[in-house]
């Protein structure tokens, strides 16, 4: 393995930023060209049938034989017409990637010759097998059968693979049954419900308002290494992170490679991946190099959140094709480097009414201002009901490494709103009861009119902050790199259209009083303030300090998976997306379920790969080098010079308790994991992973092979090291 390391790095030294072409000098030539957007369709179909699509999208309604078989045709000559072979229904399964069955463009006519055809029907609904998937006990296993159905508010694309075309059409993905067995459709639900209950609050201002939009800009955070060295550490192939190595002499700590100049192998893999993305209408903006060495990210324009997410999904399949090409392998795993920053997937959300609003845009204007004050508050009381469901939804074996640390936020759910924001809360909470008389300006009665022109820098960006508000959205910055933003997507929008309702309600009722109507918004509002405050925190998240805060206020404080996913059992969850018509009660037990078997297979994996390293490749480097000390010691003592062996022979007993000590914690680990795996609860059984597999032997065993690669020649250790990894020109 030694060799397979410098040989690595001779290749890293030649390796050349591969030329890149861009099919036109201005992005608008070609942006979208494989995709069957909404104005393709337009210039393709009739203006019935298109105004029929555009209604039964809007309004969610099912779509006519008729439409599907006129979108089906053009479809079809539009992606033939790109040279397009086989089409796909390209869905999200709850194995948290996508999948793709390819269906050739053709059907035998009764004469035996081929025919060109794409039905309708196979537009809206195909039979994929899917007794491989998890399905958390939805269905048995010799029940095969699910369904992908058509969703048509997400454009179908084109995917080039080497010579082919596909034509990839976003679905969900159901079982036999009817229960969803994918990302997308409680994601579609909740987006219905959050659409429905923001629009119906917005009604009490402006009645003219018929639809809310909830968008998504998600920043991408990612490692780039060199394939070379990535293919010489087992650990990174098998577990998407180095599980063994030294952080390098210098890492981060000068915060240089933060938005310093990009390496150029680097810019032309960017090129290119902007170019196969604006191909399929995804919206990168943005690109620079992050904290740690060899971090990057890349982030989008805003996006109504179903499409963001499908596009989201869709670039970190290019990414991975692309990189490769380039002789990189992307690294998407949150926490692939101890001690230098992890990577996340920020979640950048808002609420867009259908007159172009951004409901969480402050205004100038009092009662606009009242608009915001209702939306900030309710989604905060959304965040306080249910943080531990937002904890739980980016809850990952993952992202349990990255949480707590270097700009990552903590595991305690909180909100950060800027001093500004949170003095107009307590305004509201100890000033709003005011009474109002006949005549009176109510804005200036209520303190509303107060308010000063929010400008979008008014809040700093607080790094340690899950939930913060950063001048016209909230930024949910915990969610991770590897995640898939459907489920933290699911959690949020279900959540503060429940809350949405909920105030609906009680303002409802206090207006049927003759309550008015600015009073009654007021006087619930200033109700939720006391519980509100408690998930506000502007402080240093890592601190002790908010850890024992926090208990205070009863946040909690789930540090790993297992005990963060503990939520999806409860009553009240169920109760909540049963209310909500996003899931029932079979379908949590089978996210439960699904998440807690992948954060085991994870554990499993990570403990086996461990093993094998620290048996297979360290502990005999470990003895090679002991016995080469040896060696050198009996030539000394030949010469006569035995006087300057003691400091040698202190290095060979240390390199010989540290190697007794990994060779005995690798065997204890494997027989703990043979003894775990025989748990027949899935609960007990991930717990007994995350308790005694990772927090009993891997932090011990990465110990003692640290203090083994300190003491160990350089030129014979097996493993690319942390500085040669990070190293990109």
């Amino acid at each position: 393995m030694a060799r397979q390391r410098f040989d690595a790095l001779r290749l890293v030294e030649e390796r050349k930023p591969v030329k890149i072409t861009p099919p036109s000098d201005k992005v608008s030539d070609y942006y979208g060209e494989n995709t069957f957007s909404m104005a393709v369709m337009q210039e393709q179909l009739s203006s019935d049938i298109y105004n029929k699509l555009q209604n039964a999208i809007h309004k969610s309604e099912q779509i006519d034989e008729n439409v599907a078989d006129a979108v089906a045709t053009s479809l079809k000559a539009w992606a033939l017409s790109k040279g397009v072979t086989h089409y796909t229904h390209w869905f999200q399964p709850l194995t948290g990637s996508t999948a793709e069955k390819h269906d050739a463009f053709f059907e035998l006519h009764k004469d035996g010759h081929a025919i060109e055809r794409f039905k309708g029907s196979a537009l809206v609904r195909q039979e994929p097998d899917a007794s491989s998937f998890p399905s958390g006990g939805l269905r048995q296993t010799f029940e095969a059968r699910g369904y992908t159905a058509w969703d048509p508010t997400s454009p179908a694309f084109i995917i080039e693979s080497g010579d082919g075309k596909t034509l990839c059409i976003p679905t969900v993905f159901v079982s036999y049954t009817g229960e969803s067995l994918d990302n997308k459709a409680p994601l579609l639900k909740a987006l219905e419900r959050v659409d429905k209950a923001a629009t119906s609050v917005c009604q009490i201002f402006d009645r003219s308002i018929e639809k809310v939009q909830a968008s998504l800009g998600c920043e991408q955070e990612f490692f780039l290494i060199d394939r070379a060295l990535a293919d010489a550490r087992p650990d990174i192939l098998l577990t998407g992170r180095t599980l063994f190595g030294r952080t390098p002499p210098k890492g981060q700590q000068l915060d240089d490679h933060y938005f310093g100049s990009i390496p150029s192998r680097v810019t032309r893999f960017l090129q290119e991946l902007e170019i196969e993305a604006y191909k399929l209408g995804i919206p990168i903006k943005t690109r620079h190099n992050e904290v740690a060495p060899s971090q990057f990210e890349v982030a989008p324009i805003f996006e109504e959140v179903n499409v963001a997410n499908d596009h989201n999904v869709l670039l970190m399949d290019l990414m991975k094709k692309v990189s490769s090409r380039h002789n990189f392998r992307v690294l998407f795993h949150e926490k692939p480097f101890q001690g230098m920053n992890g990577s996340g997937k920020h979640n950048n959300w808002s609420l867009i009414t259908d007159k172009g609003k951004n409901l969480l845009q402050p205004s100038t204007k009092a009662k606009e201002n009242l608009i915001f004050i209702t939306f900030f508050i309710n989604i905060l009381k959304a965040v306080y009901d249910h943080s531990d469901l937002l904890r739980a939804s980016i809850a990952s074996a993952s992202n349990d490494y990255r949480l707590g640390a270097n700009e990552a936020p903590p595991a305690i759910i909180s909100a950060f709103i800027g001093t500004q924001l949170f003095d107009i809360l307590t305004e509201l909470e100890h000033n709003g009861d005011i009474k109002v008389k006949k005549g009176d300006n109510i804005y200036m009665k209520l303190g509303i009119s107060k308010i000063p022109p929010i400008l979008l820098d008014n809040t700093d960006r607080n790094r340690t902050s899950p939930f913060a508000f950063t001048g016209n959205k909230f930024e949910f910055r915990a969610v991770g790199s590897n995640a898939n933003n459907a489920r933290p997507m699911t959690v949020l929008n279900t959540a503060v259209a429940n809350q949405l309702d909920l105030f609906k309600r009680e303002v409802d009722k206090l207006m049927e009083q003759d309550e008015k109507k600015e009073v009654a918004i007021i006087d619930i509002l200033r109700s939720y303030i006391p519980s509100v405050k408690k998930v506000i925190f502007e402080g240093n998240g890592y601190g002790d300090e908010w850890v024992k805060e926090a208990k205070k206020r009863k946040l909690s404080n789930n540090k790993d998976t297992p005990r963060a996913l503990s939520v999806l059992k409860e009553t009240s969850t169920a109760r909540l997306f049963k209310r909500m018509r996003i899931m029932s009660q079979a379908e949590l037990d089978a996210r439960h379920e699904i998440r807690l078997s992948n954060y085991i297979m994870k554990m499993q994996i990570e403990s086996r790969v461990m093993a094998d390293l620290a048996l297979n490749h360290i502990a005999p480097t470990a003895i090679r080098y002991q016995n080469m000390l040896i060696e050198n010691v009996k030539g000394l003592k030949d010469i006569g010079l035995e006087s300057q062996t003691e400091e040698t022979m202190i290095t060979i007993k240390n390199v010989s308790n540290h190697l007794v000590s990994v060779k005995k914690l690798a065997h204890e680990m494997t027989q703990e994991r043979k003894r775990i795996n025989a748990m027949e609860n899935v609960e007990e059984k991930a717990l007994a992973y995350c308790d005694d597999i990772k927090e009993k032997y891997f932090e011990e065993l990465r110990w003692h092979v640290d203090k083994l690669e300190t003491m160990i020649d350089d030129e014979m250790w097996p493993l690319p090291k942390y500085r040669e990894l990070l190293f990109l020109r």
